[in-house]
């Protein structure tokens, strides 16, 4: 039994969610990110998350020995279909990562040769490691740094909180990159862009696909589905997957 009737002609999201997705494109720093070394607070997590997206990063790592780590939703407000999420089980595997993308390794910690998180370049491929509010980052995570960044705080309190950090780290790099003249030009892969666009912009869509193994269309300029008939014809046939 057909569930439901899906629409055979081509559908065209809005000019404006259309325009607004292709800017976040636009605007994605694919060398620039934050490794959370065994951050556990869901609520933590989220807001870094939300944070990097405000600030144009395409995606985070954690260093989680469990896989099964969360966000949480409410805090993320939804960040986290805009910001992917890349899971390690230990530190050697994301600083693999790393080195293959030819980045600096930037890791907050008190010592004497952390400098100023102002004074760095970011401009260049950087990541930077972000430690847990009771252990700080893990001694894997300081081997693997390049330098050691600090933020310097006047007050009582020693430390704030790791999103909060996290957050004053990224916007100082979002403003060295703007002036830089680093935003506003795509470098993401156009498969990428091409399956991010369908599935928010084409959500019903997109879930039928998934559900009948149906290959993704291709996104025009104007937000517009472009498939033959066949890909149509098999849009609208009779899910065999559904419950009967």
């Amino acid at each position: 039994m057909l569930l439901f009737d899906l629409q055979v002609t081509p559908i065209t999201m809005s000019p404006e969610r259309f325009a607004r997705i292709n800017q976040m494109l636009d605007n994605r720093q694919t060398d620039l990110t934050v490794c959370l070394d065994k951050v556990h607070k869901t609520n933590n997590i989220a807001a870094v998350i939300r944070t990097a997206d405000a600030v144009g990063i395409h995606q985070i790592h954690a260093v989680w020995p469990d896989i099964e780590m969360r966000v949480s939703g409410n805090t993320a407000s939804g960040s986290q279909q805009w910001v992917n999420t890349i899971k390690h089980y230990h530190m050697d595997e994301a600083a693999a990562q790393f080195a293959q993308q030819g980045m600096q390794v930037l890791a907050t910690n008190f010592s004497p040769s952390a400098v100023d998180f102002r004074e760095v370049d970011y401009t260049k491929p950087t990541v930077v490691i972000m430690g847990n509010e009771r252990d700080g980052v893990s001694e894997a995570g300081l081997a693997i740094a390049d330098q050691q960044i600090i933020i310097p705080m006047v007050g009582m309190v020693q430390s704030l909180n790791v999103s909060v950090a996290s957050a004053l780290i990224m916007y100082e790099a979002q403003r060295q990159r703007e002036q830089a003249g680093m935003y506003g030009t795509r470098t993401l892969d156009d498969a990428y862009c091409q399956t991010l666009l369908f599935e928010q912009g084409h959500p019903i869509y997109a879930k039928a696909c998934r559900r009948k193994n149906i290959p993704y269309p291709r996104i025009d300029d104007q937000g517009q589905i472009v498939a033959d008939d066949t890909w149509w014809q098999r849009m609208r046939a009779p899910d065999p997957n559904a419950d009967q």
